[in-house]
């Protein structure tokens, strides 16, 4: 219980959070990954839904796997993602030291220069992690506006 605490008490004090580094906070996001390959697409005005319910990855700063389930959703204009070679792509990630939220966007950057879609949509709900769910969106065309830094 005291141990307990202690952690409770670095936490409110901002001491845990601390150890985070810019260099953790960009792990993962310029690493290549394999090919997306792509076929010629036959026909307009579709969507392809894809989930991949066994996603893992690796917390860049403590070095334990996260879980979760991708869904990967897009309108496909000239080219569509070849199945196998997405699969490939997404087990790269499993030793690869990555944030989730970044994960979700590097995905779908990656998708959409492998095929320019007419939109693209990334979703990652991650299992919990000290009690808490996340889930991640990141959607193309990016929304208008700029992030603050």
């Amino acid at each position: 219980m005291k141990k307990t605490n202690e952690v409770c008490a670095k936490i409110k004090r901002g001491e845990i959070m601390a150890d985070y580094t810019d260099e953790h906070a960009r792990a993962g996001i310029k690493t290549k990954l394999s090919k997306l390959e792509t076929w010629p697409n036959q026909f307009p005005g579709y969507v392809i839904t894809t989930r991949y319910p066994e996603y893992t990855s690796v917390c860049p700063k403590t070095g334990l796997p996260d879980y979760g389930t991708l869904t990967i959703e897009y309108m496909p204009r000239k080219l569509c993602i070849e199945l196998k070679a997405l699969k490939m792509y997404l087990l790269a990630y499993r030793s690869l030291g990555i944030f989730y939220e970044n994960a979700v966007n590097k995905i779908l950057e990656d998708i959409v220069a492998a095929i320019q879609p007419e939109w693209c949509t990334i979703r990652g709900e991650f299992t919990p992690r000290g009690g808490l769910n996340t889930t991640v969106e990141a959607r193309w065309p990016r929304p208008k506006g700029k992030m603050k830094k």
